[in-house]
Parts: C-alpha cells; sequence; structure tokens
C-alpha cells in the first residue's frame, strides 16, 4: 500500500500569552461545531468503550497550540500557589521545549489555576481569561478537526507522522523503520498540523481532561440525569472521591499506534503521576477574546 499524506498551509486565528522570560504560550482558536464522537464499529482496533457514536455540539473556545512544554510549567509553577504544591521539574525526559510529564490531574488543574490568576491579575479591567482543561469531547473535537478517519492526517500513522510505538503496525500500512530513540519528542517536531492548526494531538505524551471517566457513552446525547453531556461540556460526577479516575487522551510515545487514534480513551486516577507512560496535558480558554 502507498501512504500518500496531502499538505495544505493554511491560517489558524490564535493568540499569544506572555508568561516572562521569553516564554509564550500559542492559544489556536477552535471553531464552534458539531461532530460525531466515538469510534465506528469497523474502525479497526478500536474499543466498547468508545460506543455508541453520537453527535455533540461544541462552542468555540482556544486550546494550546502544543501540549504544555517544561519550559512553559516551570514559570507558572514560579506563580502564587493555589491549592497545592507544583514540583517545578517532574519530567523524565528533560527539555524545554519538550512536553512536561509525569504529572498528576491534580497538577494539571492547579497549573490552570495559577495561571488564571496570573493573567486576571496582570490584564486588570480587561477582558478575564480562565484557563482549565479541556472537556473530553472538546479535545476529541479539535482532534478530529473535521475529519472521520482514525487520526486527523488520515487512515493510518506512520514513524513520519508523530511519536508512538514504531514497532507495530495500523491498518494496511506495514512499518518497517525501527525506533532510535527512547521518550518523549520537542512539540511540533513533526511540524503536522490539523486542520485547526493543532499538533502533536496523536502520540508523544497522553493529555488530561476534565471529565471523570465512564466505561462508555451510554445514556448519550442527554443532558440531564447524569448522562453524558451533548453540548462538549464535562461530564462529571458531583459525589465523586477526589482521585477518582479522569480520562486521558492522545496516546504517547510508548503506545501502540491504535491506542493514539483520535477516539481512543485511558483512564487512570487523578493522583498518578507516570512519566513513563508520560501523563501531560494541554490547556484550553473559553473566554471570548477580540483578535
Amino acid at each position: 500500500m502507498t501512504l500518500s499524506i496531502r499538505r495544505e498551509k493554511r491560517k489558524a486565528r490564535h493568540y499569544l500569552e506572555d508568561l516572562g522570560n521569553n516564554v509564550v504560550l500559542d492559544m489556536v482558536l477552535i471553531p464552534a461545531g458539531s461532530f460525531l464522537m466515538g469510534s465506528p464499529e469497523d474502525e479497526s482496533e478500536r474499543y466498547d468503550d468508545e460506543s455508541p457514536q453520537h453527535s455533540v455540539t461544541v462552542s468555540s473556545f482556544f486550546m494550546g497550540k502544543y501540549p504544555i512544554t517544561q519550559a512553559q510549567w516551570r514559570i507558572v509553577a514560579g506563580f502564587e500557589q493555589a491549592n497545592r504544591l507544583l514540583d517545578p521539574d517532574p519530567s523524565g525526559f528533560k527539555g524545554d521545549d519538550r512536553p512536561v510529564e509525569n504529572v498528576s490531574w491534580h497538577d494539571a488543574v492547579e497549573f490552570c489555576e495559577r495561571l488564571s490568576r496570573f493573567i486576571e491579575g496582570r490584564l486588570a479591567q480587561q477582558t478575564k481569561r480562565k484557563y482549565r482543561l479541556p472537556s473530553e469531547s472538546e479535545w476529541e473535537y479539535a482532534c478530529r478537526a473535521g475529519t472521520t478517519t482514525p487520526f486527523y492526517f488520515g487512515k493510518t500513522i506512520t514513524p513520519d507522522l508523530a511519536n508512538y510505538d514504531w514497532d507495530k503496525s495500523y491498518g494496511e500500512t506495514q512499518i518497517t523503520k525501527q525506533k532510535d530513540f527512547k521518550g518523549t519528542t520537542p512539540v511540533g517536531q513533526f511540524r503536522l498540523a490539523n486542520g485547526f492548526g493543532l499538533y502533536d494531538m496523536h502520540g508523544n505524551v497522553w493529555e488530561w481532561c476534565q471529565d471523570h471517566w465512564h466505561g462508555n457513552y451510554e445514556g448519550a446525547p442527554n443532558t440531564s440525569g447524569g448522562a453524558k453531556p451533548c453540548d462538549g461540556s464535562a461530564w462529571v460526577a458531583p459525589d465523586a472521591d477526589e482521585n477518582a479516575d479522569r480520562v486521558l487522551r492522545g496516546g504517547s510515545w510508548i503506545c501502540y499506534p491504535w491506542l493514539c487514534r483520535s477516539a481512543t480513551r485511558l483512564n487512570n486516577v487523578a493522583g498518578l503521576r507516570d512519566n513513563y507512560i508520560s501523563f501531560g496535558f494541554r490547556v484550553v480558554c473559553s473566554a471570548p477574546r477580540t483578535l
């Protein structure tokens, strides 16, 4: 099978958040829209927790162009504490432009709170911007960027497109290239953004989402009675333990290719840190902004 990748030049609307010390956070506009969340039953190597497919309508928001890097993390970890301490250098695979990893869901939420307070204090009377983790549906909508294939770049994945376990193949494309490195790669290294202008949505690091873990999408779409929301908001259980399982998306450098699909879901306890499998995150901002 011959793999053909079509590259197009597009312009994404975005803004830069200055964190200081020549470090910025690039936030890309994700336009409002609707999509089918989950995977079709004929998608190769799919899991039952990706069912049933259901329509979700998402309001516009801004999302980090890349996962949060170690340089960004280090600066925000130095901001005033909100609720918990943060290790300024938690990552196992070092590099300022590599994604931060070995952070828990609680750590990621603390990062968002510190960043929000910093921006609020700096903007004074200007429009306030609240940073947070994406909901699971926001994450998948942003990842797909209008596509319905297993990956935003098509039906398969190759070593030239993402950082994952190259020893395994997906679909009809057989990979023979051997990986000569271990760990994460600098964000944006593969230089292939999706239709919204986001990078590294497949592989590199798993990304925490707001949502509590649910074993499937039964009950969707429904916004009442605790069922899966269909408006892009997070599916949370108000009475859950603080360390109840949360959702991660996207796969990582050590994952098989099918674990990096747009629809793949993972769950882990909110307090867990793991620098080998690599848990990281990216942030979103739903506050309106005039560009």
